[in-house]
């Protein structure tokens, strides 16, 4: 009978240890307060939509102004197609450069939660100088709408420094603000894993949603009404939408910076270049590798057989000694000299992500024509439906975001299934079997194009 007692305690120990680990969470992430986040009050859609709402409000605001920026220059600004293309393009691929940037300070100095809020803030001061530039008397174009042929030198003084404000402060958005909503989705958890991947669709949803309003709407308000009014618009919905995001601080889930993710990379190149003579191991798991206790953030990645060369940076030189010095090994080893399998596995990924970067620069040279000579090509037909609708040039854009609205639905709810059960994956396809399907479809595009 006492026995039978101590099981039934020892179990009631058991479960609300169980409990007790249920209503944290341990994935090195903290609440707004430091402290370790409470499972129930924090994170998952609680916290998540209020991330996806300002990239809703941020795509909006890019595409309604990235897709008719080619006709405010050469109608506006009255520059001839070719500089007009070229400016375009220039801000353009520089809001491409910057979340390199942004990236960078977010992972080694601030943390994505301040990234996002203060790039926010930037792209808003962007947006505003634009309704100024509009609206100020001194500021405007001309005196007198429509009967303009040089625009004042300040005001395309004002239109680029707002335009690169915008750049800017992109450049803080896109890399974080993604990141900062799978953070709050604790990949131990398995139903927070599932809730993940959810997450991921509604986030394209949101993205796709912003890009059909921001070429239909914003742009239709900048063709019949005034550009003005179109800033205007954009600039109310960026601040609530700012506003929005700052309220969720109590349930947001964050990531302390833990250094560049760029050094570590150097290092492992570094260590295997002054390993280069040394003969691999007979087993990879003689290669050196961080205990799991030790691992501040993150999940240990499994050795692969791919790039061997990059192993002997995980090398352990001296065996004996680390064996019976593990410890003060741990602590004091030179990581320009020994990295880890995890540390070799990430330089491998990135390694591996050049051939697909590589082929993905045909397809980023034919979407920047599509936001300068296919919107003017488009000005040139003709748009109009029945009596009294005449659809926006940059509206053509609407087409790719139907298109994309619709094939990750079909994709989603009708051939994920079969796909699954044929391919033996969660996702149905892999992504870069998607990334393929999609390069083979850009290739059949091209042709129609060359044909026409």
């Amino acid at each position: 009978m006492e026995r039978a007692d101590r099981v039934d305690h020892h179990q009631d120990i058991m479960s609300e240890s169980d409990d007790h680990e249920e209503k944290w969470v341990h994935d090195s992430s903290m609440d707004h307060k430091g402290k370790v986040p409470n499972r129930a009050s924090t994170g998952v859609w609680k916290a998540s939509l209020f991330i996806i709402t300002i990239e809703f409000s941020e795509r909006i605001s890019f595409f309604g102004i990235a897709t008719n920026l080619i006709m405010y220059m050469t109608r506006v600004l009255h520059q001839d197609l070719g500089p007009a293309a070229k400016n375009v393009n220039y801000w353009t691929g520089l809001s491409t450069l910057m979340p390199l940037i942004g990236g960078f300070l977010a992972d080694t100095y601030t943390g994505r939660f301040t990234m996002v809020l203060f790039s926010s803030l930037i792209y808003l001061m962007g947006l505003s100088l634009l309704t100024m530039s509009e609206f100020i008397p001194s500021l405007k174009p001309c005196e007198i709408v429509g009967k303009c042929i040089q625009p004042r030198k300040i005001h395309e003084v004002v239109f680029f420094i707002a335009l690169y404000f915008i750049s800017v402060g992109t450049g803080g958005i896109k890399p974080c603000l993604e990141s900062f909503g799978a953070d709050q989705f604790d990949d131990n958890h398995p139903e927070e894993r599932k809730q993940k991947m959810s997450y991921f669709n509604w986030w394209n949803s949101a993205l796709c949603c912003g890009l059909l309003l921001g070429v239909t709407v914003i742009v239709s308000i900048q063709d019949n009404l005034s550009w003005g009014i179109a800033d205007l618009v954009l600039a109310i919905f960026m601040a609530v939408t700012l506003v929005i995001f700052y309220m969720g601080k109590p349930y947001y889930r964050y990531r302390m910076p833990d250094g560049s993710p760029v050094k570590p990379l150097f290092q492992v190149l570094v260590a295997a270049f002054k390993k280069r003579k040394l003969s691999h191991p007979s087993n990879p798991s003689l290669l050196y590798e961080s205990p799991m206790s030790k691992m501040s953030r993150g999940r240990l990645l499994y050795h692969t057989s791919r790039l061997r060369f990059l192993d002997k940076a995980a090398i352990i030189e001296e065996e004996e000694n680390m064996v019976s010095n593990k410890k003060s090994q741990n602590q004091n080893q030179n990581p320009w000299r020994l990295q880890t399998v995890t540390r070799v596995e990430e330089m491998k990924l990135v390694l591996n992500m050049i051939p697909i970067w590589l082929t993905s620069l045909t397809f980023g040279i034919n979407v920047a024509q599509s936001s300068t000579f296919f919107v003017k090509q488009a000005a040139t037909m003709n748009r109009q439906i029945g009596d009294n609708i005449i659809i926006p040039p940059a509206s053509i854009y609407s087409i790719g975001a139907i298109a994309m609205i619709l094939s990750v639905t079909v994709y989603d709810k009708m051939l994920v299934p079969y796909l699954r059960r044929a391919t033996g994956d969660e996702r149905g396809l892999t992504i870069l079997q998607r990334v393929g399907i999609g390069l083979v479809f850009f290739r059949l595009c091209n042709g129609c194009f060359s044909i026409g």
